[in-house]
């Protein structure tokens, strides 16, 4: 039993015995394989002579010549390591330098000066090693490397590879795509910003040339005054006619401080009138200009027995701050401040709504066209001509047009798109939102006949007052009398044939000479008035040609025309 447990422990131990030793002997045979290899393949590696030499024209750039030649450079001399750290750095620049002359070449860019520069580069470096200096004592000599030659080689290689570098770094905006695009960027939103502000400038200046009162017009307006205050016994003023509220004449309202501009309307009206002396024209200025214009009507009556009655904004007593709303707010600082505080910078700030910072707005005059049935309580209707209109033809078919029972009868501007309600009223207000149509279409004012006994029906004057009460912060419309109008006559428009009233001659140099020709009023709207210099030539004449010429004092002011 004792040799059975023995013999059994010790077939025991020495089967386990066995196993170790046997993975211990596995585990070195298979590091002794392996460490035969290497040193074998490290023995061929340095006795084996490399098949490329270094003097090859091209440049080895694979893996295995790489460390070829290392190991080579290990046995026979340290410093071709050095050597062909050197040749690889020139390989690298020598590529990208000739990829660069190639994608200028795809590009077909027109740098032929960079591209000559780039192959000349290439050159250089191809022809450095080919030179009998360095041939000799670094490529095809088997000895050591000359210490002092590699030294001046590698300055050469260095001097050249920084030549490549800068090169590279200037050419690399003009072959870099990403940069190429943000640069053309950069530019547009530069050149964009410096037209905006071009824009605004240009705006700016044109709105002070139009608006800015002309030398030869002031003196016209001195000259008059001049003439009333040298024979004040000419200029009585004279007791009302008869006819000035006759319902059965044709009864104009112009409203205007601008004596020659008032007294082409009026003349170009009589002109082409068929019975000029059943036409009235109520003419209403501010009292500066007032004196002007009586002198001017006295000294150059109306042909044809035409009647003119001028007055002055003042003489209506009516119109006063506690019933007019735009006078109330007229005489607030706030918005005294928001027409005259920094004036020229505000307005070039906001060129869109430039126009409307204009202190025209603060003229009675531009408003008055809301009390029309106040003005002249007698009258059944009248028709409305702004001061820069010419009168082409009759005018008394507007007064037979069937109105339908509107209160305005006027000429749609809308077309397309444009000149809706949207574009002149502030529908993100709610109060917009729910009363009015953003694609209504507007119409213009300067030409506009009213039915004033519709007007005093509808209470077209309160509906006014309502809505300017509610503006008072500007937050339904900009300022002017358009918005206001589209609002107060929104549903007692009645549009008329668009060969009455042809606009845009005071801004648009493409309007057709049939489309004037044919038209009974064309209007001057815009800043390029036909009495400013800024006026187009092409438009000039239709205007010119009923100004009165003969007027001494017109020939005094050297109007220029």
């Amino acid at each position: 039993m004792a040799v059975a447990v023995r013999g059994s422990r010790g077939g025991g131990s020495g089967l386990g015995g066995f196993s170790l030793r046997s993975f211990f002997s596995y585990r070195v045979f298979v590091s002794a394989m392996f460490s035969l290899l290497f040193i074998a393949t490290l023995s061929v590696l340095l006795t084996t002579n490399p098949s490329t030499s270094h003097h090859d024209s091209t440049l080895p750039t694979t893996g295995n010549a790489y460390v070829h030649r290392t190991f080579l450079a290990l046995k026979s001399d340290p410093l071709k390591t050095r050597l062909d750290l050197i040749y690889k750095q020139a390989s690298d620049h020598v590529t990208l330098v000739n990829a660069y002359a190639a994608y200028a070449r795809k590009l077909k860019l027109e740098i032929s000066r960079q591209m000559r520069m780039f192959d000349d580069l290439a050159r250089n470096f191809s022809d450095l090693q080919m030179k009998p200096t360095y041939r000799a004592s670094l490529f095809d000599s088997e000895g050591p490397v000359d210490e002092d030659v590699l030294r001046q080689f590698e300055k050469e290689v260095k001097d050249k590879v920084k030549i490549a570098r800068l090169m590279i770094a200037e050419a690399k905006e003009n072959y870099d795509n990403q940069l190429k695009i943000q640069k053309l960027k950069d530019t547009i939103f530069a050149v964009n910003e410096l037209l905006i502000k071009a824009k605004k400038n240009g705006a700016f200046a044109s709105l002070i040339s139009a608006k800015s009162i002309p030398k030869s017009l002031h003196c016209l307006a001195m000259r008059l005054v001049e003439e009333r205050i040298s024979h004040p016994e000419k200029y009585r003023d004279e007791d009302p006619k008869p006819e000035f509220e006759d319902p059965s004449l044709y009864h104009y309202a112009i409203f205007s401080d601008n004596v020659i501009a008032v007294s082409v309307v009026v003349r170009s009206v009589v002109k082409n009138a068929q019975e000029p002396w059943k036409h009235v024209f109520h003419v209403v200025t501010d009292r500066m200009n007032l004196a002007a214009m009586k002198v001017w009507f006295k000294m150059r009556p109306v042909e044809g027995g035409a009647h003119v009655e001028v007055k002055a904004v003042e003489d209506y007593t009516f119109l006063n701050s506690s019933y007019v709303p735009v006078l109330r707010q007229l005489e607030s600082a706030k918005l005294q401040n928001f027409y005259f505080q920094n004036q020229a910078e505000n307005a070039t700030k906001d060129a869109h709504n430039m126009k409307f910072r204009n202190p025209k707005y603060l003229s009675m005059l531009n408003h008055l066209r809301f009390y029309l049935p106040e003005m002249y309580p007698k009258l059944h209707k009248i028709l409305f001509l702004d001061d820069d209109v010419v009168v082409q033809k009759d005018l008394t078919g507007l007064w037979k047009i069937d109105l339908d029972g509107k209160v305005n009868g006027a000429v749609e501007t809308c077309f397309g798109s444009f000149h809706r309600y949207a574009q002149y009223l502030n529908f993100s207000h709610p109060l917009i939102r729910e009363r009015f149509n953003p694609k209504a279409c507007a119409w213009a004012y300067g030409m506009n006949i009213f039915d004033l006994d519709a007007w005093r029906h509808e209470k077209c004057t309160e509906q006014y007052h309502y809505w300017q009460n509610l503006n008072e912060e500007r937050a339904l419309w900009k300022l002017g009398t358009l918005p206001p109008g589209l609002i107060t006559f929104y549903s007692t428009t009645k549009s008329v044939d668009k060969s009455w009233h042809v606009l845009g001659l005071g801004y648009n140099p493409s309007i057709g000479m049939d489309e004037i020709n044919n038209a009974a009023v064309i209007h001057y709207n815009g800043n390029m008035k036909p009495w400013l210099d800024i006026a187009m030539n092409q438009y000039k004449n239709l205007w010119t040609k009923y100004v009165d010429n003969d007027m001494e004092f017109v020939q005094m002011c050297n109007f220029g025309l």
